[in-house]
């Protein structure tokens, strides 16, 4: 660890613990670096002396390098000619203090600078070690800024998708609904006014998840509830479903409209196409990792002789599993997961673990 490690990290204000442990690895790395010089050239002074200096020159480049990187100057510029401008201010600066310091701890009378071949050594060897690390660190940070940007842009994708997904979402709901409203307006009032009280608190909530990217298990339970009630108005006897959410996970935050498209996949491919009646279950659990949630149907299933790892192309559209998973991978990363399975005895199960 280099002692201009401070600029890598320089938008998260560090703690005590954190500042302890640089300045542990710096003294490290410099003691490292006294023993190479040592060993690099022979003769030029004790391991003692070569060891007080460095760690004093190390350290008080260091602090330079902590106080220069809260100037504004320095943490608006980009990274390659930040730690330029902080090496070129904070080597010689160091150096110099180091030097004080050293001598000062020796009982030495003030020098800062001896003439001749061997006395140079040292501060060629302090400029190389300097500049390696300017060049390592810039790079590091440069890196991290691109991985950054790139979760960045894979966020606004996902954001992207999810505004697409409402987008469609809605009207696909509104039409359908409104279809079997006309029918049952004329067939089985009491039926329709049901679906109507459905419908409004879907698309209350449904409005709601439109506006922020995160909601609750408990909301996103009361909109799977309506959404569910709607179809079972819909399809009559075909479909039965059941939600168990217990009371102390209905706080827990989770993204937004992110269990719909499961339970929209449930239906379109595996409860519509089958012949009778089909059944899908919701429930969330809590795990030692965070909260799991599954969605299980009894409809179709796979086809015979289908590859579980394939199943992620079922649902083709804005609607599928794809869009659920790589919200989750974008989300939350390894942390994460969305796992796919037969339900026995018939039918397609999916589950959801998320960190909380």
């Amino acid at each position: 660890m280099s002692i201009l490690q401070l600029a890598s990290n320089r938008r998260a204000p560090r703690s005590w613990g954190s500042t302890l442990q640089l300045i542990a690895g710096a003294a490290l790395f410099w003691a490292v670096a006294a023993s190479l010089t040592f060993i690099a050239a022979p003769g030029l002074d004790t391991f003692g002396r070569l060891l007080v200096f460095s760690e004093s020159n190390g350290l008080s480049m260091l602090f330079f390098a902590l106080v220069l990187q809260r100037f504004r100057i320095f943490s608006s510029a980009r990274p390659m000619l930040r730690w330029v401008l902080v090496g070129a201010i904070a080597v010689p600066l160091g150096y110099v203090l180091g030097h004080v310091i050293a001598l000062r701890l020796l009982g030495e009378p003030f020098r800062l600078l001896s003439m001749g071949h061997d006395r140079m050594v040292p501060v060629i060897f302090t400029v190389l070690i300097a500049g390696f690390g300017l060049y390592f660190f810039a790079t590091r940070e440069r890196l991290a800024n691109e991985a950054v940007a790139r979760a960045e842009a894979q966020r606004l994708a996902a954001e992207t998708q999810l505004r697409l997904l409402r987008a469609q979402l809605q009207p696909h709901m509104l039409f359908n609904t409104l279809a079997n409203l006309r029918s049952l307006v004329a067939d089985d009032s009491k039926q329709a006014v049901h679906m109507i009280d459905q419908l409004i608190v879907y698309l209350r909530n449904t409005l709601s998840a439109s506006r922020i990217d995160t909601s609750t298990l408990g909301e996103e339970f009361t909109q799977l509830r309506a959404y569910l009630e709607i179809m079972s108005v819909r399809m009559g006897p075909r479909l039965i479903y059941r939600l168990e959410l217990p009371p102390e996970l209905e706080s827990v935050p989770i993204p937004s409209m992110l269990l719909q498209p499961l339970v929209e996949n449930a239906i379109k491919h595996g409860i519509e196409p089958k012949v009778g009646a089909g059944s899908i279950e919701v429930f969330a659990q809590r795990t030692a990792d965070g909260v799991e949630i599954t969605v299980a149907d009894t409809g179709l299933g796979l086809p015979p002789g289908s590859d579980i790892s394939m199943t992620a192309d079922m649902a083709t559209g804005s609607y599928g599993l794809v869009h659920v998973r790589e919200r989750l991978q974008v989300l939350y990363g390894s942390k994460a997961s969305l796992t796919l399975n037969p339900h026995v005895p018939s039918g397609f199960c999916a589950t959801v673990k998320i960190p909380t």
